[in-house]
This record gives structure tokens, sequence and C-alpha cells, in this order.
């Protein structure tokens, strides 16, 4: 990515590296706005369920948590620093094919793709059961839900054909109203933790490694999202500056409710309960204060929450194959966009592909959330890890002046970010990968194909049709 839209600068990254790929400012979302996509992104309804999946685990999800988030932070740091260099859009893509080449650039593309519209049936899932819980309605009708979590899917969908502005201003007035009433429940939910309402420390009758992994490769769905401003970078007023700050400001305030969040539940909540909850915040506002009318008020903010979160990653399954589309490593519809600005192939596509792992869920699988955020934990993990390991290359090889005063704190938070990467490739559990590696395997025929599109067969080959060498 950086190499097709050109290099510019001299604006320093983390560790004194150079600016590539220059990008006028000029983007229609500010800070806040970008704040708000990284919140809004992070803090789907994914959070308003895992208690209950890390209750079954057991208490050690509370260290699991607080480890997962020293390496989040760890990688939004990183992310800051490739996003100063390289601020023309595309994030993960555009930093593996930086560093690594074309196919790389490529395999990271589509497996962030593949996360995008696999994460959002994830969101839509727990989504479905916080409107059930709201008006009251049965959970174990799976026509039902289905029907509910394609609403949820396809609003968002709408809104991000309407054009961007619109998504940036939605995407703040929903973070606002989610992000206050989950940290009352982290701040005011201590006041009324009982230890005896704590699951055992490992509950699944495993080894405790098993138990952190599993616990690890849960969580990091929590934190899919981070990555989200490096993605719509252009679409930032001045993406140099800004997706560093963003991307670390996001985190830091998500992982402070998550944790008060998570003690909050697992004390307020008896792990029985808990365990067999489909809308644990929900069951927590009840337990604190009696009633059932709390829990009406936190199911409506998890609705809105979730609307919010689907919003955003609607647009990210959008963008990332619009930025490789682009530099023509995605088939060309991925690029092209509506008169309001929308890349609506990528959008309608992503949206039907979502729909459909959704019925799946429902339908097909024994544990649907947990099957989903483990596939997802997988897909996602793998951008995450190639770049870690592009900002990595760039400070060891000497491809770039290195500030040495730096390099050592640079290669110590550079090295965490990719030993988390590889931590949950392996959490995410043998089904997860085997079926991860699988859709990966998918991409490789399109490779082919958009490579014979552009008549490249090879290094050194020729495109015969005309004659002409291929670069």
């Amino acid at each position: 990515m950086g190499e097709a839209r050109g290099r510019a600068g001299a604006a320093a990254s983390g560790g004194g590296v150079p600016v590539e790929g220059g990008v006028k400012a000029g983007g229609t979302l500010g800070l806040p706005g970008a704040v708000a996509l990284v919140v809004g992104n992070i803090v789907g309804t994914g959070i308003f369920l895992l208690p209950a999946s890390l209750a079954a685990i057991g208490s050690v999800s509370v260290l699991v948590l607080l480890l997962v988030t020293v390496g989040a932070i760890a990688l939004a740091v990183v992310f800051g620093w490739l996003g100063n260099r390289i601020p023309a859009g595309g994030g993960p893509y555009a930093y593996a094919r930086g560093a690594f080449g074309e196919f790389a650039g490529f395999w990271v593309a589509w497996s962030f793709w593949l996360t995008a519209w696999i994460g959002n049936a994830g969101i839509a899932y727990a989504w479905v059961g916080y409107v059930n819980s709201l008006f009251g309605w049965r959970a174990d009708n799976a026509l039902q839900n289905i029907v509910i979590g394609l609403v949820g899917l396809w609003i968002p969908a709408v809104i991000n054909l309407s054009g961007v502005k619109n998504i940036g201003l939605f995407q703040i007035v929903t973070t606002v109203l989610k992000f206050a009433p989950l940290l009352f429940v982290g701040i005011v939910g201590v006041f009324f933790v009982k230890a005896a309402n704590f699951p055992a420390w490992n509950a699944t009758g495993g080894s405790q490694l098993a138990a952190i992994s599993l616990a690890a490769g849960l969580i990091l769905f929590a934190y899919s999202g981070m990555e989200s401003v490096t993605i719509v970078a252009e679409r930032l007023r001045d993406p140099a500056r800004m997706i560093g700050k963003a991307s670390v400001y996001g985190v830091l305030a998500c992982a402070a409710m998550y944790l008060l969040a998570t003690v909050a539940i697992f004390g307020t909540v008896p792990s029985g309960q808990l365990t067999q909850s489909t809308a644990p915040f929900a069951d927590a506002i009840n337990n604190m204060f009696g009633g059932s009318v709390w829990g009406k008020v936190m199911a409506a903010c998890a609705v809105v929450s979730g609307i919010g979160a689907l919003n955003g990653w609607t647009m990210l399954v959008a963008e990332m194959p619009m930025a490789a589309a682009r530099d023509r490593m995605f088939p060309r519809p991925f690029a092209k966009l509506s008169r309001r600005g929308a890349p609506v192939f990528g959008i309608l596509l992503g949206t039907v592909l979502t729909s459909l792992m959704l019925a799946y869920a429902y339908l097909g699988s024994e544990n649907g959330f947990d099957t989903i955020l483990l596939l997802a934990s997988f897909t996602s993990a793998l951008p995450y890890f190639f770049s870690a390991a592009a900002q990595l290359f760039w400070l060891v090889t000497g491809g770039r002046e290195i500030d040495r005063t730096r390099l050592a704190r640079d290669l110590v938070i550079t090295g965490l970010a990719v030993l988390f990467g590889g931590w949950i490739v392996y959490g995410a559990g043998a089904d997860a990968a085997l079926y991860g590696v699988l859709m990966m395997l998918v991409g490789v025929p399109v490779y082919i194909w958009v490579k014979a599109r552009r008549g490249e067969y090879g290094p050194g080959q020729v495109d015969r049709r005309h004659a002409t060498p291929v670069s």
C-alpha cells in the first residue's frame, strides 16, 4: 500500500523511522470520532456476553484479562508507529505488504476480511440475547433469533451505504450511550461484590495452561477493533498523528472498563447462574438492585452498543478489501465507490456472509458464540502478528533510519506485540485453527485469479498477450 501511494517524508514514527505513503489531511473524522470508532468497535456486544463464557473457565480469567490487556496496549502502540510510517490506510494489510511483499499483504488482507464478517456474526449473536432480554422474548427459538440478528446486521449496512459522515456521527452517539452504563456497572458493582459468587479458579477441570490459553483466545475478541483507525486512515483529518493516539486511548479506556466490569459481574452473579446467562450485565444489575427494571435499562444499552459495533465493523468489512483492491490485490468490485463514497460491493457481500455465519451459529453449532469467537480470534491474530512482525522487521534490518536511543524500548514493546499475536493463535484452539487455516487457503485461488487478471505469472515471466515484461 505504501509503495502504491508513494513515499514521503521525514516525520519519525516509533523507533525514528520515516513516514511512508504520504497522505494529505482532509478526511472527515477528527480525534473524538476516531477514538469513538476504536471504542465503538472494541466494545460491541461481545463484552456484554463474554463474562458468561469466562465464568465457565474460572476466576483465572481475570488474570488472563490483565495479561491480554498488556499485549493489547503494546500492539496499540505498535499500530501508532506503523500508522505514522504508512498513514495512507489499509492497516495491517499495508504494513505486511510493505515489509514482506505482495503475497503477505494479500494473506493478511484476506485474514482480516474473514475476521470482520465472522466477528460481526459474534456481535450479532450476543446482540440477539439482549434484544430478547429487553422485550422478554424467549431465547430458545432459533428462527426468531436469526430474524432478529438479520435486522441488527442490515440496519448498519444501510447506514454505511449512506456515506462516511453518517458513520462518524452514529459512532459518537452510540459510543457515548453505551460507555457510561458499562462504566457504571463496573464502578457501582464493586460495592455489591460477594466472594462466594466468584467461580472456581479453574472451572474447566483441565490444566491451568489450557484454561489460560482458552480464556486468552476468547478475550482477544473483546479487543478486536483496536486496529480500526489504521484501516480507515484516509478518512482521518491528520492520520499520521491521530492513528497512534486514537488506538492507545481507545484500548486504555476499554481495558479499564473491562477489568472493572468483569470483576463486578463475577462478584454479583453466582457462577451457576452466570454460566447459563444470555444477558450477564442485565442479571448483574438485577442482582444489585432487585427487580427487573434496571436489567431492562442495561439490556437497552447493550442493544445500542451492538448496533454501534455492527455499524463500525460493517465499515471495516468493506474498507480493508477496498484498500487491497486499489492495489489490485483484491477483485476490482471491492474498490468501486458509490456517489456517497461507500464501497457498496464490500458492504453487501460482507453482510451476506455474516448473515450466513449467524444462521450457522444457531442451526449448526452447539455453542455458537464461543465457536465464532475462537474462529474470529484465530483469523484476527494473524494480521496482528504480521503487523507487529513488520515493525520488528523495520527495527532490526537497518532498512530504515533507527533512533538508537529508543531502540531497546521499541524492541521490547514490539516483541511483546509479536508474542501476543502468537499466543492468541495458540489459545484459539485446534478446531478454530483447523477451520481458520482452511478458510485462509480458500484465499489462494483468489490471489491466483487476481494475478492472472493482471497478466502476471511469476517473477521474470512475460505477459505474452502484450509481449511486455511483468514487473
